[in-house]
């Protein structure tokens, strides 16, 4: 049998090389030989806009005044928002703030604190 490991996504045996990367024909799933086995897509890696690692629960900081679509309100510089959410999408943190409410932001305007 190969010498080879079986695929991430789909766990097939019949993975082949193709150069420097090992491709799976059941998925169409191609990886790198080197890279470890560990790193997964799945694992989403969020950043603030200075480039600090956020997480879900964290408090961070508005650093742009932001308008509220469909309302004239403000989120100004300086509003603190406690126990944050991630998730997927251009608008990548899910928060409640207040005197707005819930409300979706995106990473690069806020900063952790």
């Amino acid at each position: 049998m190969s010498s080879l490991p079986p695929c991430p996504k789909c766990a097939s045996e019949y993975t082949y090389e193709d150069g420097p990367l090992l491709v799976c024909p059941e998925c169409a799933h191609e990886w790198s030989a080197n890279a470890p086995e560990a790193s997964s897509d799945d694992e989403r890696v969020i950043k603030d806009s200075v480039g600090n690692l956020l997480q879900d629960g964290d408090t961070v900081t508005v650093i742009k005044d932001l308008k509220v679509k469909g309302s004239s309100s403000v989120v100004k510089v300086g509003t603190k928002v406690k126990n944050i959410r991630l998730c997927d999408g251009d608008h990548d943190i899910d928060c409640k703030i207040d005197g707005i409410g819930a409300m979706k932001l995106k990473s690069e305007f806020v900063r952790k604190v």
